[in-house]
């Protein structure tokens, strides 16, 4: 069942908690932590969901301000915004250690949630985590859509999973800026785990071992699917991710 988190002067978000079972109490509640203009709604979110129940362990999906069920506009919000809905659903809606699973943004935003507590982050997996990509959105724009973005505020960029566009915003590209995690060491001393296609248009595999090298920790694992796009929701990607989540669990 759809909850609401209420804040003060934020907009409400949109969860939904799984408890942990007594079979399961024992185990690190995961968290999933959805894409760009994605919501709590999708196959790997749900697919997650189905395992944890199974296992009678702690679940939690949740939008974004401006995502799915929660308020907010999307045009509205950033980088920065959405990793403080993340770090408010963690505090206020989990308790115990968490498995962050964050899927394409979600992984940069897992990234910074992991350096804001990490005391609460048992571990981490990345799906197609795409630390930066407003880096990626900057070097790629036309010159019409520079001068959109310098007279506008904003520019339209062509959604290959919906007929609606991205709206690429001003706040969107220099909050960006602000939150870049791949410029230098990344002090996460936690397992961390990054499943990543091959055939991925929107981020390119050589991240994922970027990723690995700017992490401090030793204890990374980086998962290269030959025939996987960014999607990663096919059923044998499904079972990797379920597998290295069994994994991290078992350590």
């Amino acid at each position: 069942m759809t909850e609401y988190l209420k804040r003060r002067n934020l907009p409400d978000l949109a969860f939904v908690s799984t408890p942990a079972t007594q079979k399961g109490a024992h185990l690190p509640t995961i968290m999933f932590l959805g894409g760009f203009r994605s919501d709590m709604e999708g196959t790997k979110a749900l697919f997650l969901e189905e395992k944890c129940r199974a296992r009678g362990q702690g679940y939690i999906r949740f939008d974004y301000r401006g995502h799915g069920q929660s308020e907010g506009k999307f045009e509205d919000a950033c980088i920065s915004d959405w990793t403080q809905d993340a770090l408010d659903v963690l505090e206020r809606c989990t308790s115990g250690p968490v498995i962050l699973v964050g899927s394409s943004m979600g992984g940069w935003i897992s990234l910074l949630l992991a350096l804001k507590k990490p005391d609460r982050v048992q571990a981490m997996v990345g799906l197609a985590a795409a630390p930066d990509f407003t880096r990626i959105m900057e070097e790629r724009m036309s010159n019409a859509q520079k001068e959109a973005l310098n007279k506008e505020g904003f520019f339209e960029l062509p959604n290959d999973y919906d007929d609606a566009p991205y709206i690429i915003t001003r706040k969107l590209i220099e909050d960006g800026r602000r939150n870049f995690l791949l410029t230098g060491d990344i002090a996460i001393n936690k397992p961390v785990r990054l499943i990543q296609g091959m055939k991925d248009a929107d981020v390119e595999w050589q991240t994922a071992p970027r990723i690995k090298n700017a992490l401090i920790s030793e204890d990374v694992e980086v998962f290269l699917l030959e025939e996987a796009d960014h999607r990663l929701s096919a059923p044998d990607q499904l079972a990797v991710l379920d597998q290295v989540i069994n994994g991290l669990i078992n350590e």
